[in-house]
């Protein structure tokens, strides 16, 4: 989804600049001379675009710990050791990815082509799955009464709409002067709200909204920061005390808050509650997404490859995370054991991996990146920078 100006052999790869040429547009041309310096040729010669190594590696190492924490939610109830990952990890996981979505939103305008892709790659998805998993529930759960709404997102779908939502508002967080502070008060105002209601899971999109807005605002220095050497030799005292809090908390905490699903009247907490829980919340996120962060490794992995399907895997994982309740799988005692859920954590691991491998995205294209070019007219600016990149390539 990004780029990088060196190879991803490089150990200290840079981060690619804020703004790179729009894809199809032509580089900015020099004067010709009769000889042309072979560096400069080289450097013309190769390709405009290449993603860039962290932010897939950071990608897929999120989605993991999405499906990972998954897995444990069934095993809190039993195992202290289980609900205190599980909290730690709901903490950052989402938030991490929901702030790669936004500094990569931060070049979304209004233009024809942005749009184009936004209702492919976002709307329709949202469509096709949100059907797809009432259908599933209702077959799987023997529960043929559920409804196919598209103003209730059901389970995972609710990331769609909150993408849709957010990514349309980009360029209003882009002209407001200090849009984490307004984005933090409006995720404030949601959590006391509970006249909200359920309708495209609003309170989930606004209480997650601050960690798109700051993305949205982020730097590529921002993110060298938090790679330096002792940011992550601090992070590691950081996440050991989180696990501690998180083992002291668990039986005496809703796990429910960090869902930021429903206001704190709905969770049984006076209204102040929200206040408090929505800045703190806010604050542990960032301060463990850093840390998060500062272990992604900056190189090319074998699962590089793999953050450009991330969202693939996180939409059919949906299923067998589900039907895993559904068909009772965690009613097995041996679950529940050290041994079974160590099992269980490289299974999730496992199976979220081959789920975001190019194989599985090419036979889910149809549903997650469709081109629908019959429902769209071709705009006067797109014909043109078609026609000047094939001019630049005769």
């Amino acid at each position: 989804m990004t780029n990088s100006l060196r190879p991803h052999s490089h150990p200290r790869a840079p981060l690619p600049p804020a703004e790179q040429p729009a894809n199809g547009m032509p580089a900015p041309r020099s004067s010709q001379t009769p000889q042309q310096d072979p560096t400069a040729a080289a450097a013309e010669a190769r390709p405009v675009k290449q993603r860039d190594a962290f932010f897939d590696n950071a990608k897929y190492l999120a989605i993991v710990l999405v499906a990972m924490g998954h897995a444990w939610q069934p095993l809190t109830d039993q195992s202290r050791a289980a609900e205190a990952l599980y909290m730690v990890v709901y903490t950052f996981h989402m938030p991490a990815f929901i702030l790669v979505s936004g500094y990569f939103s931060r070049s979304f305008d209004m233009r024809p082509d942005r749009l184009r892709r936004l209702v492919t790659g976002v709307a329709v998805p949202y469509v096709i799955f949100e059907v797809a998993y009432s259908f599933f529930k209702r077959w799987a759960d023997d529960d043929p009464s559920h409804p196919i709404s598209l103003l209730d997102p059901w389970y995972l779908t609710w990331f769609l709409v909150a993408l849709f939502v957010w990514r349309l508002t980009t360029p209003l967080w882009k002209a407001v002067r200090r849009p984490v502070p307004l984005a933090l008060g409006i995720a404030v105002l949601a959590s006391v709200s509970p006249d909200i209601g359920d309708d495209l899971d609003l309170q989930r999109v606004l209480q997650f909204l601050p960690f798109f807005v700051v993305g949205l605002c982020m730097k590529p220095e921002h993110f060298h920061r938090m790679r330096r050497r002792d940011v992550r030799i601090l992070s590691v005292p950081v996440f050991a005390a989180a696990l501690a809090v998180a083992y002291w908390a668990g039986p005496r905490m809703n796990s429910a808050w960090f869902y930021h699903r429903d206001s704190a009247q709905e969770l049984g907490a006076p209204w102040w509650a929200g206040v408090v829980m929505t800045l703190a919340l806010f604050g542990c996120s960032m301060v463990l997404t850093a840390c998060f962060f500062a272990w992604v490794p900056r190189r090319k992995m074998w699962f590089t490859v793999l953050g450009a399907g991330t969202l693939y895997g996180y939409l059919l994982h949906g299923f067998l995370a589900k039907g895993s309740r559904f068909w009772d799988w965690y009613d097995h005692p041996w679950v529940h054991q050290p041994l079974g859920e160590t099992l269980l954590t490289v299974f999730a691991a496992a199976v979220i991996t081959v789920l975001c491998t190019p194989p599985v995205q090419r036979m889910f294209r149809f549903a997650m990146e469709p081109k629908m070019e019959w429902a769209f007219k071709r705009d006067a600016a797109e014909l043109a920078r078609e026609r000047g990149k094939a001019g630049a390539k005769s």
